[in-house]
């Protein structure tokens, strides 16, 4: 994390150059980066109805009419009294009726098994119907991202196939054994679970919520099968889910920190060593217990013995580092490719589970809606050489960098239209702080709402912090999509 000048664009993984001409302009007209990832299904084409006002009915009043007539007064006294009684009573009933309407009428619609009228969609046969319940396609690819989770506070939304929009989960009748079955329809194991929650609503209900439907959940079913749109939520309480213990570091920095410094055990928790025959390459990133995310082009060929590779975890100095995990799987992104350097991203399936203690945690993966705009400072560790080509520390090595905007990093002094939507770039365009080689599939991530977020891994860069040429990251919001795609296939 020192400073030497190439000229020439590289790996930050010493075991891996790529002397490839640069990739082809970037269109700026795009949006700012990190790219909130587009996990919606595609839409369908709907038409929309008009939902009609519930009102107390004709038939109710005429009827209560009759009534009133049938007991008019007479002219003896008992008629009278027996009049009044019967006004009174009448007004009650007209009372309780007003009030019932007044209060109750949604739920009529929503919890007395009427469903509100929904858009009628235009149907095309050659195109499932996305997240309505049913599997249409083989894999059930239709079903599979149909629950996310939005912001800072975790709250789960549940994709709407009528009126193809995100609806957060109103929280009346929630349990714990359905949110279990959320997580675990995300992609996460039922054993990473901490709890299902409520929060406020804020301005997320404003275009409705969803509910759960009246009847029974049997385990396996999708869940948003068990729920239906909804104008409103009563308590106005949405589901808060949190379905793994991420993002927290016990020893995390707190002041500004120029250079690369060693980092202290806790602080960096998810970051973690891949070795082939004890030598370490690549860095990575804890996101579950099963999984080890990182940079695609620490494998150019997939190894035929998978046996050779350990991802080592829970230490900061890698000659003191014992505990270690083999590896059953590598997940190298389909669309990668090392010409244009994108979608540099691979995940590590672990044969067993990590345990997860103060120093052993996962990152967060970042959720809808979370804040993390450019011009934001963030932090990135590894192993790699502290200058271009240099030595390597035998402690993990810490940084604060800023992250920038890409039409900022594509101007032609900085990096000159080589920063597409799958990367980001971050550093300090006065040089002298940056990961470098060795540092690849390393975590560059960033604090919000108290939890840390991994925003970036570590990719490839132009020299180590030169001067107008920050580092390069794949952007892992915009992979969100595939990252829990992978998880629930497995």
């Amino acid at each position: 994390m020192d400073s030497t000048q190439p000229t020439a664009p590289h790996h930050d993984n010493a075991g891996f150059g790529d002397d490839n001409d640069r990739p082809p302009s970037y269109n700026q007209s795009q949006d700012l980066y990190p790219t909130v990832p587009q996990l919606s299904p595609q839409p369908v084409v709907t038409t929309s109805t008009s939902v009609p006002q519930l009102s107390p009915q004709p038939v109710i009043t005429t009827s209560i009419t009759t009534i009133v007539r049938r007991i008019e007064p007479k002219s003896n006294m008992i008629n009278v009294l027996r009049g009044l009684a019967s006004s009174v009573l009448i007004m009650l009933v007209m009372g309780v009726l007003i009030w019932y309407f007044a209060f109750f009428e949604r739920e009529l619609y929503h919890e007395g098994g009427i469903d509100l009228p929904q858009p009628t969609p235009v149907t095309d046969h050659n195109q499932p119907q996305l997240c309505d319940g049913v599997k249409d396609l083989i894999g059930g690819e239709d079903e599979s991202q149909c629950l996310r989770l939005h912001g800072t506070d975790f709250v789960l939304q549940s994709f709407s196939a009528s009126s193809q929009t995100w609806r957060p989960v109103c929280a009346e009748r929630w349990r714990d054994d359905l949110g279990r079955a959320s997580c675990k329809q995300i992609g996460y194991s039922s054993t990473e679970f901490v709890s299902s929650t409520q929060t406020g609503a804020g301005s997320l209900g404003t275009g409705g919520y969803s509910k759960l439907k009246l009847g029974f959940y049997q385990p396996g079913d999708q869940i948003h099968s068990h729920l239906r749109d909804s104008r409103t939520c009563n308590s106005n309480m949405v589901v808060s889910l949190r379905c793994i213990a991420c993002g927290v570091s016990e020893t995390g920095p707190s002041t500004r920190i120029v250079g690369g410094t060693p980092a202290v055990m806790e602080a960096w928790p998810w970051q973690v060593s891949l070795q082939y025959n004890g030598r370490h390459f690549c860095g990575g990133t804890i996101i579950g217990q099963y999984w080890i995310l990182t940079a695609a082009h620490c494998f150019p060929s997939e190894p035929s013995d998978t046996s050779i590779l350990r991802v080592y975890y829970g230490g900061v100095r890698l000659s003191w580092m014992f505990s270690s995990a083999s590896v059953r799987r590598i997940i190298v992104h389909e669309d990668y490719n090392i010409e244009p350097q994108a979608n540099d991203v691979a995940l590590l399936r672990l044969k067993w589970p990590l345990t997860f203690t103060q120093d052993v945690r996962p990152a967060c993966l970042p959720n809808v809606g979370v804040n993390l705009n450019p011009e934001r400072n963030a932090w990135t560790t590894g192993w790699g050489t502290l200058s271009y080509e240099g030595v390597s520390p035998d402690e993990l090595m810490q940084a604060e960098v800023t992250i920038y905007s890409r039409d900022r990093c594509n101007q032609r002094h900085i990096l000159d239209q080589w920063v597409t939507e799958t990367m980001i770039c971050a550093g300090k365009l006065a040089g002298g702080v940056d990961s470098c080689q060795g540092d690849s599939g390393g975590p560059l991530v960033a604090q919000e709402g108290g939890v840390w977020w991994l925003v970036g891994d570590t990719s490839w860069g132009v020299g180590c912090a030169v001067q107008n040429k920050p580092g390069v990251y794949g952007n892992v919001t915009y992979f969100s999509d595939w990252i829990h795609k992978q998880m629930q296939l497995d």
